[in-house]
Parts: structure tokens; sequence; C-alpha cells
């Protein structure tokens, strides 16, 4: 298992990198992002290499999977998250080349998300079991669209998919690879998105040459998702919680603090953790090191909830990851000049 999940991440690396460079004329043709107020970059630079980062992936998960003899089964599940993400990456394809409404962009994301939830995952399995199982598919798939969004606005500088996701997104193929808890398909994706995602590193390394775009953020919101929903339902909450804790408490800050002010919340903005570092003076560079560094550190704690398989032991991870993220922020915000003050 620990070497399919190698061989995968290698492979998605090469076709990601591969089909970046394949697609670069065409992005540079037809898919130039223009600056706009949630921007960071100042000329206008193509977007749309997403698209390679999900085929490589998908095209990985398959191979990965086909030359290990993997069941039927877990081909099925598989198969079903992958259509499920190449509806979002069509129509984040569509969003970035003409702007949809919230409606039109909403509904496939909850067939989406629905799919994954209610076809792909275990039909047994659950979270909680004193709720009816009705209603926690229900908010499952609430949950579900809302990280989907969740990724796609995070998504607002250089390398920070790369670094906010890929991480986890390793986490998840490590705990996998070691535990089997989330099955076989589940850590296979990862590492293929992992994978794929580290090819697409250098084309996107500060100041970059090619975005992501919707294409790409969407459905990496969704196969992060639903590994960490796997990983919740084999009994890892807690763990589930802290490897994306950096964007869930960057985005639900943000929320909280826009609707403290009265903000019309779905326009576009630059009140995200992220993007008031670099206004505070850090450079790309540094955010994104920052958060690279936290997530590895939000990883090793993920492992340590899991290995213990303790709810005290994982309460408590949970807390000092809280913590950990609280503390990041608050040196993120306060910028670099801050830090220098403090350490005269």
């Amino acid at each position: 298992m620990v070497l399919l999940i190698v061989l995968t991440l290698a492979g998605a690396a090469t076709l990601s990198a591969g089909l970046v460079v394949a697609l670069m004329p065409l992005l540079r043709r037809y898919g130039l992002a223009r600056p706009n107020a949630r921007s960071s970059h100042l000329t206008p630079t193509p977007q749309g290499a997403g698209l390679a980062v999900v085929l490589a992936a998908a095209l990985a998960t398959a191979i990965g999977l086909a030359f290990g003899g993997a069941a039927g089964e877990v081909m099925r599940e598989a198969a079903m998250v992958l259509a499920a993400s190449l509806i979002l990456a069509a129509t984040g394809a569509i969003d970035d080349l003409a702007p949809l409404g919230p409606v039109a962009k909403l509904v496939p994301q909850v067939l989406a998300v629905t799919l994954v939830v209610f076809f792909a995952a275990p039909a047994d399995a659950r979270i909680f079991p004193v709720l009816p199982l009705a209603l926690e598919r229900a908010l499952a798939v609430l949950a579900g669209v809302w990280f989907v969004n969740l990724v796609n606005f995070m998504d607002g500088i250089d390398w920070i998919t790369v670094a906010g996701c890929g991480v986890p997104l390793a986490a998840l193929a490590i705990l996998g690879g070691a535990t089997l808890s989330q099955g076989v398909a589940a850590p296979v994706l990862a590492a293929a998105l992992c994978g794929a995602l580290i090819g697409f590193s250098p084309f996107n390394k500060p100041v970059a040459r090619v975005f992501l775009g919707d294409v790409g953020s969407l459905p990496i919101g969704l196969i992060l998702g639903y590994g960490l929903y796997r990983l919740a339902l084999s009994g890892h909450l807690a763990a589930a919680l802290i490897l994306p804790l950096y964007y869930l408490w960057d985005s639900g800050t943000t929320l909280l603090r826009r609707l403290s002010r009265r903000e019309t919340v779905w326009e576009a903005h630059r009140s995200h953790v992220y993007q008031r570092a670099t206004d505070a003076g850090w450079s790309v560079g540094a955010v994104v090191g920052q958060i690279f560094a936290l997530d590895v550190a939000l990883g090793a704690i993920a492992l340590i909830s899991v290995w213990q398989d303790s709810m005290l032991i994982s309460a408590l991870m949970l807390i000092l990851a809280m913590v950990l993220v609280a503390l990041s922020a608050a040196r993120l915000v306060s910028g670099p000049s801050a830090m220098r003050e403090t350490s005269a």
C-alpha cells in the first residue's frame, strides 16, 4: 500500500507538470485572470492550470488502483469521487471563462457533494450514531458544499493551495497507507492530488506564471473534503478537523468579522488572514511559508491523535491545534514589524 501511494504521487506530479506545459499556450490566449478587488496579483495572469491538476490526479488514481489490483468496490468509490470532481471542474472552467451566478454555481456543487456522501462513502459508516442517518448525511452535504467553497475562497495568493491543501492531502495519504482506516480509494486519491499539486507548484511559485482557477480549486476542495470525511467516518473526527484547521479558522473568523461589520459577505474582499498578512508587510513567500510550517505541525498533531486513538488525547490535540492556529494567525496579521519590535 505504501509503495502504491508513493508511485501514485510521483506519477501524478509528472503528469501534472507535463499537462501544465501543454496547456499553457491555450491558457495564455483564453484564460487570463485580470486583477479585481479580491486579487493579490497586479497584472493579467493565465488561469485554468487546475485542469491539469485534476486530470493528472484522475489518471494517476485510475492507473495506480488498476496496477494495484484494487477490488471493484474500491474502483467504484474512486470513480464516483472523480466523476463528482469532474462536474465541479466543468463548472469551474465555465466560471473562469464567463462568471456564473450564485445559483448556477451552487447547484452542481450540491449535486457533486451529494454523490460522494451518498454513493461513494460506505453506506453504513457513521460519525454521530445518535443522529438519524438522513440528518447526518444532510449535514455532511451541507458541510461538504461549504468546504468546497472555502477552498475556493482561500485560493487567493501564489502557492497557498499547494501548501494549504497539499500538506493535509499528504497526511491523509500517510494515514491511509499506515492504517487502512479510510479504505484504499481515499488515500490513493489524496496521494494523487498531492502529487498533482506538487507538479503544478513550480508554475505557481511567487510571482506565479499561472493560477489554478476555479476549474482546479473547486474539485480540489471536493477531493480533500472527501478524504477528511472518510477519516472522520473511520472514528477520527478530531484529526479530520485538525488537518484543515488553518483554512477553517481563517475563513470562519473572516466571515464572523464581516458579519459583525454588516458587510455583504458574498462580494469580493481582501479580509482573509492571509490577505491581511500581505497588506501588513509580509511577502507572499513568507505568508505561505508560515502556513506551510503551521500545516506540517497540524499534520503531526493529527497523526498523534490517530495513533493514540483516545478521546481524551484527541480532545487535547484539537485544543493544542486551535491555540497554535490562533497564535499563528495573530502573528500573520500583526506583520513583520511587530515581530521585530517584540524581539527588540
